[in-house]
């Protein structure tokens, strides 16, 4: 989803306001009709891939994410067929979300989850974050932005749906040797009850959202500013591949170091890497800024499904983090028509940027009163001791 979507949205935001005349903010707005049905949808996908396997679920999701894609290369001139068309592209987009991947991780891997958290999900999105653009960019410059939609659906047609059916499988007791131990931990409700969960929910929604709003932006901000798409283009692939490398080592980091305050620093990071793509001046400083929200970014969506099964388990881990996404998706959906409606009326994005800024302060701050991970954690009267 966020390869497919979100890391390719600024190069077809000026040539759709172009082509058809709409706004910016109108263009972004289905950023919010995403957030609006993944906010619905991952909780139910969560529970059910609890219940009965993420195989399935991320097959029919890759399928149909691919075909959607390929319907807004159909486009008119009509705002609500493009929003129509991706209400239907949320649904399987979050079929096929980041955290129906986690639970597959989560399940599999018991000792270094962090890691092996960082390495698919970082691994993963970075690389297609890195690719996706680039293929997007080079179709859309020579053929137009109709030619750009069709090739990332016959991208993801011919290698990511592929090699999902081919390897991928859920873990079940028949994988173990012995009998798979029964896995404990709290369900949403329960962990709805814990301080921790909303503080985990709001400095990450806060964090992500705002972070992956200027991530879909960094073509037209710095096209505003007078650089050409292939500088932009070359600062997100900066941006993806250091958010790809920083979720690896945001999971290995929270393996070795047992605390959750870690992730403040990257917080703050990003925060520099904001001031550097408002004002550098040349490339060195705006590629060191996309690196710097590169780290902050990596180390949010890598901070998530490491404190959802530290501090609640991974018996409900599709539910508990279905619902967190929701709050980091509506926040995605959010911000970026913030960016743009604040675009519409100053003409810049400076005054949306230093909002974000603000966002990720906070959300640094409310990190620092998460409590300590309980060594009980695998119970669920332990989880409720370390939420409170």
């Amino acid at each position: 989803m966020t390869p497919a979507v979100h890391a390719v949205f600024g190069l077809f935001l000026m040539p759709l306001a172009a082509e058809f005349g709409w706004a910016r903010a109108s263009i972004s707005g289905v950023l919010g009709v995403l957030a609006l049905v993944g906010a619905v949808s991952y909780p139910m996908i969560g529970r059910y891939v609890d219940q009965h396997g993420a195989r399935r679920t991320l097959l029919i999701g890759i399928f149909g994410l691919a075909l959607s894609i390929a319907a807004l290369s159909l486009t008119g001139g009509s705002l609500i067929q493009f929003y129509a068309t991706f209400a239907v592209l949320a649904v399987f987009g979050a079929m096929a979300g980041t955290p129906i991947f986690q639970k597959v991780i989560a399940d599999w891997f018991e000792q270094n989850r962090g890691t092996a958290l960082g390495v698919s999900a970082g691994g993963g999105c970075g690389l297609g974050s890195v690719v996706l653009p680039v293929l997007g960019a080079v179709l859309v410059q020579a053929w137009g932005w109709r030619a750009g939609y069709m090739g990332i659906s016959g991208f993801m047609l011919v290698i990511a749906f592929p090699l999902l059916w081919l390897l991928l499988r859920d873990r079940s007791v028949s994988d173990d040797t012995e009998q798979m131990p029964e896995r404990e931990g709290l369900t949403l409700a329960e962990a709805t009850h814990t301080p921790a969960f909303w503080l985990v929910l709001i400095a990450l929604a806060a964090g992500a959202g705002g972070t992956t709003a200027v991530f879909s932006h960094v073509v037209p901000i710095l096209s505003d500013r007078g650089f050409s798409i292939g500088t932009g283009t070359a600062v997100v692939s900066v941006f993806a591949l250091v958010t790809s490398g920083w979720q690896i080592a945001t999971g290995r980091i929270m393996d070795m170091i047992q605390t959750p305050r870690v992730a403040v620093p990257m917080y703050l990071m990003a925060v520099v890497g904001l001031v550097l793509l408002e004002t550098g001046q040349g490339m060195p400083q705006l590629i060191l800024g996309g690196a710097l929200l590169g780290v902050g970014l990596g180390g949010q969506f890598g901070a998530l499904p490491y404190f959802i099964a530290r501090y609640f388990g991974v018996r409900h881990f599709g539910s508990i983090i279905g619902a967190m996404y929701s709050a980091v998706i509506a926040a995605q959906g959010t911000t970026p028509i913030l960016l743009d409606a604040v675009y519409d009326a100053q003409h810049s994005y400076r005054i949306a940027l230093i909002g974000v800024g603000g966002a990720l302060v906070a959300g640094a701050l409310l990190l620092t009163l998460l409590p300590r991970y309980s060594r009980s954690a695998q119970t669920a009267e332990g989880l409720m001791v370390a939420g409170h």
